[in-house]
């Protein structure tokens, strides 16, 4: 009797010293390890690769896009849609899953597609919607959007609906209506999008991109200046 509640009572003992070793490694010292490497080696990315503007204020992440689209004017109306705010470069649809009250930026909670077929009436709409709007929004007195020159991911949200990124071709489309939109000459909006226009990754992998968030943020700094 008396040794099996010794034995009881050195399982019991070695269970918490093994509880508090690890509890201490796995807990303390591994976190506190790994958070001080990445702070150390990756730190914008550790951080949410936040984007701040030359204030150092956030303005949001480059893995994460946003709208910029002008105040509602009636707040309250649900059905009223929201319209963009031509001065700025604006980023590819975001027609996921849907609006929420959390992620007011880029209308989504959770990232996802439509899911909706090629031939589907309310998606060819959406699309045929969409390119006449970037027709409109981007002609300008100096310059007129032709229908062959609206790329694809002008009309169309990206497969997780959250995609930071637009093609060469849909920032180039916007210069002009930009350039006009903030009184700058077109050269340089057009030098703006060259610098932010970043290559395939390790020269194969992807396409090319423009940062939106990236791009209208030296946008703001420019027309500050």
């Amino acid at each position: 009797m008396n040794n099996s509640v010794s034995n009881t009572a050195r399982l019991i003992g070695a269970g918490l010293r093994a509880l508090l070793v690890l509890t201490v490694i796995c807990g303390v010292i591994y976190p506190l390890a790994v958070t001080g490497i990445t702070q150390a080696l990756f730190s914008d990315k550790a951080n949410g690769s936040e984007i701040k503007d030359k204030s150092g204020q956030v303005v949001g992440s480059s893995l994460i896009g946003q709208t910029y689209n002008l105040p509602k004017q009636n707040p309250d109306d649900p059905e009223e849609s929201a319209k963009p705010d031509l001065k700025w470069f604006q980023p590819r649809p975001s027609n996921g899953l849907g609006s929420n009250s959390v992620n007011t930026q880029y209308s989504l909670i959770l990232s996802g597609a439509t899911n909706k077929a090629a031939d589907n009436p309310d998606l060819i709409k959406l699309v045929e919607d969409a390119k006449a709007a970037v027709i409109a929004d981007n002609s300008t007195a100096t310059y007129k959007v032709k229908p062959s020159e609206v790329p694809a991911d002008a009309v169309t949200s990206s497969g997780s609906g959250l995609d930071p990124a637009i093609s060469p071709e849909y920032a180039e489309l916007q210069i002009h209506r930009v350039a006009e939109q903030n009184h700058l000459d077109v050269k340089q909006v057009e030098k703006l999008v060259a610098d932010h226009t970043t290559g395939r990754t390790l020269g194969f992998m992807g396409e090319p991109r423009v940062n939106v968030l990236e791009l209208n943020t030296a946008l703001k700094a420019l027309t500050k200046s």
